[in-house]
């Protein structure tokens, strides 16, 4: 059989070019200026907090072995909600749906050249092939924050510290949001006492994990196609295990934490203490972000196990809560520049060049108007984009070399220092 060419985007219909579409690809996002510059607003609060705690920045491909997902995150995570293809070479290959694999990986090879206890945390771009919705897309950013190499209880308190830290730095209040903790070997234990057969133990996780967005009814009726033994789950053993936890957490003046027995998180390789960051308004009453324990994920690569424990926070998620919260407008997003400088004529072009390049060169930032409209429209064009100070580069400033800085909310003038 021939093999027939596939149509391009740039095919002619009846020889008229076919018209491309504005749209993006579902499920992702354009950034226009205003947007990135929240995002990137949100990245530097972020990095700010991170780095305070002594975290350095790590980065990685967005390509992985598919093998990577199999192993620990979950076959239903890779058949389900990745993408994943065969390339050229006859791999299989993702596009990461999360990092923690990617960096259980990279420690595991450079383990006997790295000093322990690392903390490390990156914002990698992560795609998922999922029904796109409020606070969920196929392609989001997401702050990763982990620590390697402490075994005990510190590491935990510190991590969970680090996200109620970047919370607050957002300008959120204690009762905006919970902290759920929850210890998933303790309520492993539990539910595998519920099942007639353990190797259901998985499928038993995932469900209770969606617990909260079901129905009774419904939650009950899905519970009967795993177990025949009526679910029953009382934390006692898995809150004894996080009491210290909190007490610790208490002691740094983090109270608004609460032990929650059906929490689960979605991935199969915590260990441990697992937690979520979760909205308490209810107009997005959800978990926002979380993570927890997860001791055997190096050893996937050969060698003893390192103890981890990390967190993902995604920007989706966070920047809705901003929304809901109202808490935008105190992010304080500079503006595109500090001086907007409105040209007359072209006459007057290389005059203002050098004066720009002479502001820029002591550390200001400076946008120049080529448009030659007319000053008033120029100065309308520096008001609507925030600038706060413009000046005008006429004949004569240009002959003489000296003009006048504006402050467009005050309407005063100064000449530059």
């Amino acid at each position: 059989m021939k093999n027939t060419p596939s149509k391009t985007l740039g095919d002619k219909q009846g020889g008229i070019p076919k018209k491309l579409s504005t749209e993006s690809y579902k499920g992702v996002r354009d950034f226009f200026p205003a947007d990135m510059a929240i995002e990137k607003k949100i990245f530097d609060i972020w990095r700010g907090v991170c780095e305070k705690y002594g975290y350095e920045e790590y980065g990685a491909s967005v390509l992985e072995p598919a093998e990577l997902y199999r192993a620990k995150s979950g076959e239903e995570i890779v058949n389900e909600q990745t993408y994943t293809f065969i390339d050229r070479g006859e791999r299989e290959v993702t596009l990461r749906p999360e990092m923690t694999p990617t960096v259980a990986r990279m420690v595991a090879a450079r383990r006997r050249e790295l000093t322990f206890p690392l903390r490390w945390y990156s914002i990698p771009n992560l795609f998922r092939y999922e029904n796109p919705q409020r606070g969920r897309l196929r392609e989001h950013w997401q702050l990763n924050v982990d620590i390697f190499g402490v075994e005990g209880i510190e590491a935990d308190v510190e991590i969970i510290s680090v996200a109620y830290n970047i919370m607050k730095a957002f300008g959120a209040k204690d009762e905006d949001f919970c902290i759920r903790i929850n210890s998933r070997h303790m309520i492993q234990k539990e539910i595998e006492n519920l099942l007639d057969d353990k190797t259901s133990y998985p499928k038993a996780a995932r469900l209770l994990d969606k617990k909260e967005k079901m129905s009774s009814e419904e939650f009950q009726n899905e519970w009967s196609k795993i177990s025949k033994k009526p679910f029953v789950i009382n934390g006692v053993m898995a809150r004894e295990r996080t009491n210290e936890l909190q007490g610790k957490l208490t002691l740094l003046g983090i109270k608004n934490v609460m032990f929650y027995p059906f929490l689960m998180r979605g991935f199969d390789y915590y260990t441990d203490i697992i937690f979520e960051i979760f909205d308490t308004n209810q107009e997005n009453r959800r978990a926002l972000f979380g993570g927890g324990r997860y001791d055997n994920l190096t050893s996937l690569f050969g060698g003893d196990k390192i103890p981890a424990v990390g967190f993902g926070m995604g920007d989706v998620t966070m920047r809705d809560f901003l929304e809901t919260h109202d808490l935008l407008k105190n992010l304080q997003i500079p503006t595109s520049a500090d001086y907007y400088i409105c040209v007359v004529s072209p006459a007057e072009a290389d005059a203002a060049t050098k004066i720009a390049e002479k502001l820029r060169a002591k550390g200001s930032r400076v946008a120049v108007d080529f448009s030659y409209k007319k000053i008033g429209d120029q100065i309308k064009n520096a008001d609507k984009r925030g600038i706060p100070e413009i000046i005008v580069i006429g004949e004569d400033e240009a002959k003489n070399g000296i003009y006048k800085i504006k402050n467009l909310k005050t309407g005063e003038e100064r000449n530059p220092e």
